[in-house]
């Protein structure tokens, strides 16, 4: 399968707002290079990676936000919408040139593992691709991952805030990851205790990449991947939910979620920008929700957790 590649400068602070924009014009994922991202070694953290320094070279001076696109149609409209960018964001967002290149499908999962190498988020989650060797320390919660053309990397910003998340208010009960990808936070759940998870997504990339990836874990008894539409998909009461995905989606899931969530259950979103913040939060509240904690990480990230009211 051919897909179309976009790429667009940008700068640290302007990856995530170039993101959402690319996803939202129909993107089936997204790739963000970025240097800062790649921790000094001279600077030990609970933040690391294993990575090749000479590879470290072969990256861009500046932030390459890459997306890949299947219908060409989705193509022409982009110049103009990313035009656009600097003044919703009310701040500089670099160069935004923009170039595109055709690859195949293998073609996009090789460049992947030349730079995905095993990392730390949280404080034991840590995420090991499946082509690479790792030796767990005591206390590590080891996720083995291939992303494939899934979004879900946990390299991502918001990919990596909702795992900590997780992993500090989960706490027991059934959970569901509303927009999967790559099954990476239902299978985050699951290494964390979770008997019951239910991963829905609407791309059937997405829901085989997830379904592998769980069995990859063995996990298959614990998390079912099921393909369907966000708003039909979330049937039952679950203790937990946690959708990682646009904030005009999470704006429109916020009461159907709250009607699946049980009294007091907990609702980790995330994949909103700074200027949709305030739009996310009074859909939140307009529903019932009660804010217990919110957390940022780059220019336009924005992470919400939202407690159901009894």
């Amino acid at each position: 399968m051919d897909w179309i590649e976009i790429s667009i400068t940008t700068n640290t602070q302007g990856a995530d707002i170039v993101s959402e924009a690319l996803m939202r014009a129909g993107s089936k994922g997204t790739q963000i290079i970025d240097r800062a991202d790649v921790p000094d070694p001279s600077k030990p953290s609970g933040y690391w990676e294993l990575i090749d320094p000479k590879l470290i070279e072969q990256m861009p001076e500046e932030v390459v936000v890459k997306a890949w696109f299947m219908d060409p149609e989705q193509i022409a409209p982009l110049a103009e919408a990313v035009a656009q960018l600097p003044a919703l964001a009310g701040f500089d967002l670099g160069g935004l040139a923009i170039s595109s290149n055709e690859v195949v499908e293998k073609d996009w999962a090789e460049y992947w593992k030349r730079f995905y190498k095993p990392f730390r988020i949280g404080t034991s989650l840590v995420v090991r691709p499946t082509w690479e060797e790792y030796q767990a320390e005591a206390g590590d919660v080891v996720i083995d991952l291939d992303p494939g053309l899934a979004f879900g990397t946990g390299t991502h910003e918001t990919t990596a805030l909702c795992a900590e998340l997780i992993e500090t208010y989960y706490a027991g009960g059934t959970v569901l990851d509303v927009g999967t990808g790559s099954g990476i936070l239902a299978i985050a759940a699951a290494k964390l205790g979770a008997e019951d998870v239910l991963a829905i997504d609407i791309d059937p990339l997405a829901v085989r990449t997830a379904q592998e990836n769980v069995d990859k874990n063995g996990l298959g008894e614990r998390v079912t991947v099921r393909l369907g539409d966000l708003l039909e998909g979330a049937i039952g009461l679950y203790e937990f939910a946690v959708a990682n995905i646009l904030a005009e989606v999470i704006i429109i899931l916020s009461d159907p979620l709250r009607q699946a969530l049980k009294a007091g259950g907990i609702f980790v979103c995330s994949g909103i920008i700074r200027d949709r913040e305030e739009d996310v939060r009074r859909a939140l509240l307009g529903h019932g929700y009660e804010s217990i904690d919110t957390r940022r990480r780059g220019g336009g990230g924005a992470r919400g957790v939202e407690r159901g009211a009894a």
